[in-house]
């Protein structure tokens, strides 16, 4: 059933679960689950086709509505550019965004594993490039945040 899968690890798909956190994974309720799926998803696949060094980007004010603070939406978006010049995606912009995997740290506390996908921006490198990202996010004020910083 869907209580079921959605107890300590909600996978989504893909072959390479993420290590479970110091301790063990927390089994949830569904609808915490659930919860957090919906608010993943909306922030990344907002982040699809878009490039990460423009002005446009950097604005978008339904993106730092994921962040408690202004600072944190900075730190994050910082990083998160500079992930994308590192793995050497075209224009900075991924092409396909998958949500993989969320574990439950505790009701209040996950990680979610995201799959980028888009062009190689290297010479003489037709094809793709892939990277995967593990978020930290937490339950505040009645709704789910990411919080940036090593995991």
């Amino acid at each position: 059933m869907l209580a079921a899968a959605l107890l300590a690890v909600a996978a989504c798909r893909g072959p390479a679960p993420m290590a479970a956190p110091e301790g063990l994974a927390t089994a949830v309720p569904p609808e915490t689950a659930l919860t957090l799926k919906r608010r993943a998803d909306g922030f990344y696949l907002r982040l699809a086709h878009r490039r990460f060094n423009t002005l446009e980007t950097y604005n978008d004010r339904i993106m730092r509505e994921h962040f408690r603070s202004p600072a944190l939406f900075l730190d994050y978006y910082a990083d998160l550019a500079q992930a994308f010049a590192d793995a050497h995606f075209e224009k900075r912009r991924p092409q396909r965004i998958e949500v993989r995997e969320l574990v439950f740290e505790d009701p209040g506390r996950a990680r979610v594993q995201v799959r980028f996908v888009g062009g190689d921006d290297r010479p003489l490198r037709p094809g793709e490039v892939e990277m995967l990202r593990i978020d930290r996010w937490e339950w505040a004020e009645g709704t789910w945040w990411i919080q940036p910083g090593k995991l």
